[in-house]
């Protein structure tokens, strides 16, 4: 069986490259047989870090990279000035079928401006998409698009639909994943134009659609996907985000109160 390549941005995200190598060898060693890990990024950081966990694994290899673009940095920008970044050097890895796909936890921005430059779009697909993994009562609910596109037409929404589905299904193996889309109403007539002339092209793919949910049913499990426009979906994902802080501080502050509410 051939490994699958994947390209990771050991630069990217918070406390590089140490929470991205300790990701990369745990997917290595549960894997060993079909993946292969390039790690994509300064290389004396990168092998000092794996010399920490003195493991030699035959599927991680390292390719330099000499320069990182930040979560400041402008995507359009840092792709002209850092055209050694590690996001630059991973996503050519996948141009030059050196690599199956990259994966990085940095600038989004950048990743999906490099991916269009660099790759292309698939066929069919208008806009990229981002989807968020949400917990519900029932299992999980994918969210798409949740920052990639803040400005969309029906068509991208179909779209992101069609992409989620393919996602969950080969992801997860839900055979024919539950589609909803978000409004402010469950009626077909709710929403605004956006969302009633998506709904239509919803009802007519031939998708597993359910019809519309509000914010309220995102953590409810109806529905395996959730399609929405990226400003929307950014919204409703900053918000989850910031839940269990406010949470863990109101516990805290009701446990300071007395030994008997500490309880």
């Amino acid at each position: 069986m051939n490994k699958i390549k994947v390209a990771v941005d050991a630069m990217g995200g918070d406390f590089a490259p140490l929470n991205d190598v300790s990701g990369a060898i745990i997917a290595a060693e549960e894997k060993k047989d079909s993946l292969e890990i390039i790690l994509v990024g300064k290389e004396n950081l990168i092998n000092e870090e794996l010399k920490k966990h003195k493991i030699g694994l035959s599927n991680i290899s390292v390719v330099n990279a000499a320069d990182v673009i930040t979560m400041h940095d402008s995507p359009t920008d840092s792709l002209k000035t850092k055209s050694d970044s590690s996001i630059s050097v991973g996503i050519n890895l996948v141009k030059d079928k050196k690599a199956d796909a990259f994966i990085s936890a940095g600038n989004t921005g950048a990743v999906m401006t490099a991916s269009i430059l660099k790759l292309g779009r698939i066929k069919g697909v208008g806009r990229p998409t981002i989807g968020s993994l949400f917990p519900t009562d029932k299992g999980k609910t994918m969210v798409f698009d949740v920052g990639a596109s803040v400005d969309c037409k029906p068509n991208h929404l179909l779209e992101f639909a069609v992409m989620g589905s393919i996602y969950m299904k080969n992801v997860y193996g839900i055979e024919k994943p539950k589609i909803a889309l978000l409004s402010v109403g469950e009626e077909k007539s709710k929403g605004d134009n956006l969302t009633i002339e998506a709904y239509e092209l919803l009802e007519r793919s031939g998708l597993n659609f359910i019809g519309n949910v509000e914010g309220r049913d995102v953590l409810r499990g109806k529905a395996d996907i959730i399609v929405c426009d990226g400003f929307v979906g950014n919204v409703i994902l900053k918000f989850a985000e910031s839940v269990l802080d406010v949470m863990k501080s109101k516990f805290k502050a009701y446990a300071d109160k007395g030994f008997l509410k500490k309880i």
